[in-house]
């Protein structure tokens, strides 16, 4: 009986994809991969019910995922795949458009960058003089004006990387994409470093969720980038 089910929801992935499935069909049909013989079914629900919802299933951490009944560490792996696997598509599929000489462009390409990361996480772009990529770098962990991110730090990188400009980010998990007084003192600070080497920050973006900040194209704050 499993086994006809399972070739039904396979077959109905392969002709509609995924979005007309409930969140427990989805994680269903990901356990076939990873249990083959038992109900994943139940387990799926299990899942839901334990962490609310689709994305709770896959944000859940390795040692929570394996209190559900019916959950080894094969599946554990397997389910905690998915974020990092859809970044790193993303962020594959991004690299043929490889110059970000747009606010929107920028924006576009760090939402791919950041998908799944529920910490606050700083990045820098390196790019040459045309806005092509030459480097996506996590230079600290935290918000920008923390100790943790030094504009040594960012300094280090766009030499390594010999760019010549570059767009600092941030993300605000949880939050709205706003920045704080702290966001702007800092972003002031990198600025002035960088021009001693020679590097223009063309931007500083701030997500949350979905949704980003650009200072550059901001009315209140676009005076920053004004070199």
């Amino acid at each position: 009986m499993h086994e006809g089910h399972r070739e039904r929801l396979k077959s109905r992935f392969l002709s509609e994809g995924l979005d007309n499935f409930n969140p427990h069909n989805v994680l269903e049909l990901l356990l076939f991969y990873s249990i083959p013989r038992k109900d994943t079914n139940e387990i799926a629900h299990r899942l839901i019910e334990r962490f609310g919802s689709l994305a709770g299933v896959f944000d859940a951490s390795v040692e929570d995922l394996l209190q559900v009944e019916g959950i080894t560490l094969h599946s554990a792996c397997l389910i905690k795949m998915i974020i990092p696997m859809s970044r790193y598509y993303s962020a594959d599929k991004f690299r043929r458009k490889v110059v970000l000489n747009s606010s929107k462009l920028c924006g576009d390409y760090l939402l791919a960058r950041y998908l799944g990361y529920t910490d606050e996480m700083v990045s820098l772009i390196s790019m040459d003089n045309q806005c092509r990529i030459i480097s996506f770098d996590i230079i600290g962990e935290g918000d920008i004006s923390s100790a943790g991110i030094s504009t040594r730090k960012v300094i280090e990188t766009v030499i390594r990387t010999k760019a010549t400009s570059a767009v600092i980010a941030h993300n605000h998990p949880g939050g709205i994409a706003l920045p704080s007084k702290e966001d702007i003192e800092a972003t002031r600070n990198i600025i002035e470093a960088l021009r001693v080497v020679g590097v223009y920050l063309l931007d500083h973006i701030i997500l949350a969720g979905d949704d980003y900040v650009s200072l550059a194209d901001s009315k209140e704050f676009q005076y920053l980038f004004n070199y």
